[in-house]
């Protein structure tokens, strides 16, 4: 199927690892043009490589931390000065720290909000005049489960991903007549560096190997197995494609059935 992504440009933060680099390689595997977009130089590099070998796209590296709205403006600059358009955003920076309500103070909170609420906000607004140029523009943000059922101590994260939630519903409205479409990506359980040393822990904890504690952790998912990149990359990929012209302002979860609410 041709999604109509060849030639398009798309910014693609957390682009490094996990499921930003996933994303990334994905939307090169269809001829996208990828500015990926992370902390890390080296890593950045690394992995700009590797998706340029795996799929022969143009992908341009972008040291950037997501909380720093200097480093957003100097990431679409740098887009703009190589590509001279954007049509694609995919909003993604790592989780916040865990621990219940009492344990945070305000510049916990104030962290939480920079890297996971505001930097949509400011990526969008930085590149709004560009998408609003572009035949097919597509605003992706990756979420959480959390954001249909909280997460317990995970109190930053439930609060700034559902204000990104609301953030999105709002611009679904105002941006539709740009034919800019905006959508939520909310992953489950899925297998990244950010995870994987939780359930080591928990493993460990348990005297179970981390293939057991996989095992175990599988079985409360009613498809018995967890997510990886490349199952929320697949669905970003179609968000991003001139197929899903007609989807915009949802949140759409990709957790094996997990999560136990309706809407």
């Amino acid at each position: 199927m041709d999604y109509g992504l060849q030639g398009r440009v798309a910014i693609v933060g957390g682009g490094s690892k996990g499921i930003g680099r996933a994303v990334a390689q994905m939307l090169a595997g269809e001829g996208a043009h990828v500015v990926i977009a992370a902390r890390g130089q080296r890593a950045l590099v690394h992995t700009a490589d590797a998706i340029r070998d795996a799929t022969g796209a143009d992908v341009l590296p972008v040291e950037c931390d997501m909380a720093s709205y200097d480093d957003i403006k100097r990431l679409v600059a740098r887009t703009v000065e190589a590509y001279g358009r954007i049509d694609i955003v995919v909003n993604n920076a790592g989780g916040p720290p865990l621990g219940p309500f009492e344990q945070h103070d305000d510049a916990a909170w104030q962290a939480a909000l920079d890297t996971n609420m505001l930097s949509v906000a400011r990526l969008t607004r930085e590149a709004l005049p560009y998408l609003k140029q572009s035949d097919q523009p597509r605003i992706i943000n990756i979420t959480s489960t959390a954001v249909k059922e909280p997460i317990d101590g995970l109190v930053l994260s439930n609060s700034a991903r559902l204000a990104v939630v609301g953030l999105a519903k709002t611009l679904s409205k105002e941006l539709g007549p740009h034919g800019i479409t905006v959508n939520n990506i909310g992953p489950g359980l899925t297998i990244t560096d950010r995870i994987r040393p939780v359930l080591e822990a928990q493993a460990k904890a348990e005297g179970r190997s981390f293939e057991e504690m996989k095992e175990r952790r599988a079985q409360s998912i009613p498809l018995r197995r967890l997510g990886e990149p490349e199952d929320v990359a697949a669905l970003a990929v179609f968000l991003a494609s001139k197929q899903a012209r007609q989807i915009t302002g949802q949140t759409i979860l990709v957790d094996g059935g997990a999560t136990g609410a309706v809407m």
